[in-house]
């Protein structure tokens, strides 16, 4: 896996990203043109996808630092966060041990600002833990789970079959996974050769059918904020699949 994910000025950013307000990653969000604002909270957005009602475990592979995972808490009695970076684990840790994390947000040149990330304070955090671990390479004693959410995930692993070939053991029967993806195939995370060979979505439908039913496809776009006036703004394919009984 990519040691980007270790970098500290990432991290301040996916904490921006994740627990960051709209006055705090934009800089004049009365002023900012509508489809930035309506990327906003993308790991909430994407928790959303499933089903309403409450269910008894989850599983957030790539959490990053973690608010997917908060957020899937609010209707999980027990969720748990998977991610790569231990950087980001780290981190997440901290917040679900109701810990203040103070991070510099980058503005201009040598210009910073410095805030801190929390986690929800309206989410029961003991129903939360997370674990350093490889998606490609789960432990075979994680159990069976009733959702299990993978956001902007599955473009970053080397070896994406993998996981592809594993999330049918990880879902109960009538159980609901979201898979985020924004489809940016690049050398330095997936080689060519284990990139599909057609379009992402195809290649889900074909890897899953025979053990899930597709139920929707939506778009979700994320905002990333670099600095006080760059930002990434994409738009991640979100499927929502039910596992057959």
């Amino acid at each position: 896996m990519n040691a980007i994910y270790e970098d500290g000025k990432l991290l301040a950013e996916y904490l921006l990203f994740h627990y960051g307000s709209p006055d705090e990653i934009l800089s004049a969000p009365d002023r900012t043109p509508a489809g930035m604002r309506d990327a906003l909270d993308f790991p909430c957005r994407t928790v959303r996808r499933f089903t309403t009602g409450h269910a008894a475990r989850g599983l957030d592979l790539g959490c990053a630092v973690g608010r997917s995972t908060f957020e899937m808490a609010r209707s999980c009695e027990h969720v748990t966060g998977i991610d790569f970076s231990m950087s980001f684990i780290r981190a997440a840790q901290a917040l679900q041990r109701g810990e203040a994390l103070a991070y510099a947000r980058l503005d201009e040149a040598h210009l910073s600002s410095n805030l801190t990330a929390r986690a929800p304070t309206d989410v029961d955090a003991s129903r939360v833990q997370f674990h350093h671990g490889d998606a490609m390479q789960l432990p075979q004693d994680l159990g069976g789970f009733d959702r299990v959410h993978a956001a902007n995930l599955l473009c970053r692993l080397p070896k994406p079959a993998l996981l592809l070939k594993r999330l049918p053991s990880l879902l109960n029967p009538g159980g609901e996974l979201v898979l985020a993806t924004p489809c940016t195939w690049l050398e330095e995370f997936t080689t060519s050769q284990n990139w599909p060979p057609g379009r992402t979505l195809d290649l889900l439908i074909e890897s899953l059918s025979p053990d899930f039913t597709l139920i929707n496809v939506t778009e979700e776009p994320f905002l990333i904020r670099e600095t006080e006036r760059k930002f990434q703004w994409t738009s991640s394919q979100t499927s929502l699949w039910s596992r057959n009984h």
